[in-house]
């Protein structure tokens, strides 16, 4: 599991691919709280997502509270359908916040 970093107009473009799940979500966690923690505005791309669990769900709504502790501006796009999934059946959407849409 990468996460996929570039700059676009300030915004820090960051790309998941593969799986957010409990086999991964803690290693997946470490380099993700590095990358929002810088400031500014992040862009996460969830549509390399293959599968996810509640432990991917959980590491979202982490990212999510701790840009937002941090004063940091965090978006979602790109969903995939794993994503779509979980966010669906948790009843998720608008906690995020963000417009929902499948990659």
């Amino acid at each position: 599991m990468a996460i996929k970093v570039k700059k676009k107009k300030g915004v820090s473009m960051l790309h998941i691919e593969g799986d957010m799940t409990i086999y991964n979500a803690a290693g997946l966690k470490d380099e993700l709280m590095k990358l929002i923690s810088q400031p500014g505005e992040h862009e996460i791309d969830l549509s390399g997502v293959g599968e996810m669990d509640s432990a991917g769900l959980q590491l979202l709504i982490l990212a999510k509270r701790e840009a937002a502790r941090l004063k940091n501006i965090l978006h979602f796009n790109g969903h995939s359908r794993a994503v779509l999934e979980v966010i669906n059946l948790c009843n998720m959407a608008g906690y995020f916040g963000d417009p929902i849409w499948e990659s």
